[in-house]
Formats: C-alpha cells, sequence, structure tokens
C-alpha cells in the first residue's frame, strides 16, 4: 500500500472526490464515478481502468 497520508490528499481527476484504498484490488476507487485507478509497482496511474475513459 502508499503512504496513507499521500493517499489520502488525492482526489479523483474527473470528480474531485477523495480516492479510497481497496486492498483486495490493490487500486483506488472513486465511491463517487466508480473509476478504478491501478497501482503499478507502488506507482498510482492516475488513468482510469475503464476502457471508455482512455
Amino acid at each position: 500500500m502508499p503512504d496513507k497520508e499521500f493517499v489520502e490528499a488525492l482526489v479523483c481527476p474527473k470528480c474531485k472526490v477523495d480516492l479510497k484504498y481497496v486492498e483486495e484490488m490493490e487500486s483506488l476507487l472513486c465511491e463517487k464515478c466508480g473509476r478504478i485507478y491501478e497501482i503499478a509497482d507502488n506507482i498510482i496511474v492516475l488513468n482510469p481502468k475503464d476502457k471508455k475513459e482512455r
């Protein structure tokens, strides 16, 4: 998991709502719009996994 304080400072780039770390998926989730942001090699990728958003 990335640094907790760092994650708490992040917001969804699309709707500006706080992101939530989901341990089972090792990803960040925006609970407002449902976008999922993966964490690869302890680097947070702020491109959504949802292909229609790319």
